[in-house]
């Protein structure tokens, strides 16, 4: 299951994270919200980020007659 989740610490740091998405796709569906919250202080990829993403693609076979 796909999930953002923000923690707000007492010092003010957003902290953001994301687990569910595999690959880049963290960083696309993130970007306008960081932007809108300013400058980002840190990044930490998790295990998920260097993942591939997987595509479902159909599965197509193609059979010769002998």
């Amino acid at each position: 299951m796909e999930q953002i989740e923000y923690i707000l610490h007492p010092d003010g740091r957003i902290e953001e994270r994301v687990t569910g998405m595999a690959g880049g796709q963290c960083t696309e569906v993130t970007r306008s919200i960081e932007e809108a919250l300013g400058h980002t202080a840190c990044q930490q990829w998790t295990s998920e980020y260097f993942q591939q993403a997987f595509a479902q693609q159909p599965l197509h076979h193609t059979f010769e007659a002998n």
